[in-house]
């Protein structure tokens, strides 16, 4: 048995709003939606090797219906290594809210963190910089 990777499927308010948000500030590119016209309930974004998938919030409440009882936004963050953090961090200023500003890591990392807008924790990070 091998593990192929990990995919999030984040639960949001809005998939056209979150697809702008991803896309437009962050670069991320549509893979695919579900419908093909809008108003979507699910897509499927990535940029390089980094996949993530959002789904409306009744929609995925109505699959796992035990998400009813949280809210959207999370108690976790995702993790993005990246090749130049500065070129992100000048990408996102005054774009997304900043929750954690640039800094060096006690594992020799530099990173800051931003929330989308459905409230997740997005940590963007460059190893020896």
């Amino acid at each position: 048995m091998e593990f192929k990777g990990l995919m999030p499927v984040l639960m949001v308010k809005d998939v056209v709003e979150t697809i702008d948000f991803y896309k437009d500030i962050l670069g991320f590119s549509v893979m695919s939606t579900v419908p093909d016209k809008e108003p979507y309930v699910f897509a499927m974004m990535n940029a390089s090797n980094v996949y993530v998938l959002f789904q409306e919030e009744k929609s995925i409440q109505e699959e796992y219906p035990l998400l009813e009882k949280f809210s959207i936004g999370g108690t976790f963050t995702l993790y993005i290594p990246v090749t130049d953090v500065n070129a992100i961090f000048e990408r996102v200023k005054g774009k997304a809210t900043i929750v954690k500003e640039m800094h060096k890591t006690f594992y020799g990392a530099t990173e800051f963190a931003i929330t989308d807008i459905n409230g997740y924790v997005l940590v963007f990070s460059q190893e020896g910089c």
